[in-house]
């Protein structure tokens, strides 16, 4: 076991099942105090569960990221049971609907950009609060994504709110650097969570998305916990301002048959 966040206090959202899950119990692993926050109370619990048969401490606070106050509470208490907040990971997020463009409606482009864009800048500045009242340093890593540097038929909403964090992620940095506080963003290819068994189940679609992967497989939520563990910590002390791709391959291009 680590011990590279030891005496660290860790914030997780999106931290009820797949990447956030494994994150928030990864951190625990490596000797932090861990918030998960999520909407589904029952699995939110689960994850503190995981985080205490890990040796760790963990509360879950309800939360819906895209309402500024829940996201304030969430800092508060975040402080008020464990004294600070040094590092986050903004993992919440939705995938809405797959549709084109002429047929998509105000409502889903409105939810998903308030989930996956405005949640993330909500999380970044109450959280950047709090570590600036600390006197500054910390580190945030932001979940984007590979299609935050794509595009992809019918998926205009995602992708905009993907490419937005990554601005987001770049602007918070620059303006926070000189207090200590690193920001850098995170771009997936399909990892094997909920989300990703709801886009690409079915057979014709799953082998099609598998393909764009050359490595030949989709990641596994392990593997991005471990890149978040690392981006928070000491061993990344000097990558600000950053996307770091784990994507198997896909943004490289399709491999060529033999």
């Amino acid at each position: 076991m680590t011990t590279e966040l030891e005496g660290k206090v860790g914030l997780v959202t999106g931290g009820t099942s797949g990447v956030g899950r494994d994150t928030a119990v990864l951190f625990a692993k490596a000797g932090a105090k861990v918030v998960v926050a999520g909407r589904r109370e029952p699995e939110g619990n689960e994850t503190v569960e995981l985080i205490h048969a890990a040796g760790g401490d963990g509360l879950f606070v309800k939360t819906d990221v895209s309402k500024a106050s829940e996201v304030d509470t969430l800092v508060q208490k975040t402080v008020e049971k464990f004294g600070r907040l040094d590092i986050a990971f903004n993992n919440a997020g939705i995938e809405g609907n797959r549709v084109l463009i002429v047929r998509q409606s105000e409502q889903d482009w409105d939810r998903t950009i308030a989930v996956n864009l405005k949640g993330v800048w909500l999380c970044l500045k109450y959280e950047i609060r709090q570590m600036l009242k600390q006197g500054g340093g910390g580190a945030i890593v932001n979940m984007s994504s590979v299609m935050g540097m794509i595009g992809s038929a019918g998926t205009a909403a995602y992708s905009a709110s993907k490419h937005g964090v990554i601005g987001l992620t770049k602007t918070a940095a620059l303006e926070n650097a000189k207090n200590g506080i690193r920001v850098n963003a995170l771009c997936p290819g399909v990892i094997e969570t909920p989300m990703a068994k709801r886009l690409f189940g079915a057979p014709k679609v799953h082998e099609y998305v598998l393909g764009c992967h050359p490595i030949g497989r989709f990641g596994r939520p392990a593997e991005i916990a471990e890149a978040v563990v690392w981006m928070c910590s000491d061993r990344a002390s000097f990558m600000t301002g950053q996307s770091l791709v784990l994507d198997g391959g896909f943004l490289a291009g399709r491999d060529s048959p033999n």
